[in-house]
């Protein structure tokens, strides 16, 4: 069913759990695991700082967290293929999703004004991919599904 599947990858609690479900995912089908980092160079040139230096680390940082579910996945007997690239992340993320089955990605979850003014990589990629997209939310404490509220004030008198 899956030849391919794309999982970005960025250090963060839901990109790893995303990470996980994929190599599982890789491996019960018998599909090669794609994973990529993105530099986000646009925000970090409007830092108006050194950018060259900062881009370098967050490679680095990058090829870590890609080298990191590149070892689990050929733990798992997975065949991997590994990236770190520079770019806005949505995009990049897109752009792969053209050679890729399914692309399985994180999401923070964010809600409200913090995801309008920090933007959703994981909405705009379930928009634009041209991969069936599966996305795993991250764990949010605080949030509770409205339905959730709704049952707990029914039952309470």
């Amino acid at each position: 069913m899956y030849d391919t599947i794309l999982t970005p990858v960025d250090g963060s609690a839901p990109s790893e759990a995303a990470a996980d479900h994929a190599i599982q995912l890789a491996r019960d089908a018998d599909a090669t695991l794609s994973v990529v980092s993105v530099v986000d160079v646009q925000t970090l040139s409007a830092a108006k700082l050194d950018t060259e230096a900062l881009l370098d680390g967050y490679e680095a940082e990058a090829e870590r967290h890609v080298a990191a579910v590149a070892e689990r996945a050929r733990e798992s007997g997975v065949d991997v293929e590994t990236a770190v690239v520079r770019g806005t992340p949505y995009r990049a993320i897109v752009d792969r999703a053209a050679d890729a089955d399914l692309v399985v990605m994180g999401s923070h979850g964010r809600r409200g004004l913090e995801r309008y003014l920090l933007g959703s990589t994981t909405a705009r990629v379930l928009r634009l991919s041209p991969a069936p997209v599966l996305v795993l939310r991250g764990e949010d404490r605080d949030y509770r599904p409205p339905e959730a509220d709704e049952r707990a004030d029914s039952t309470d008198g």
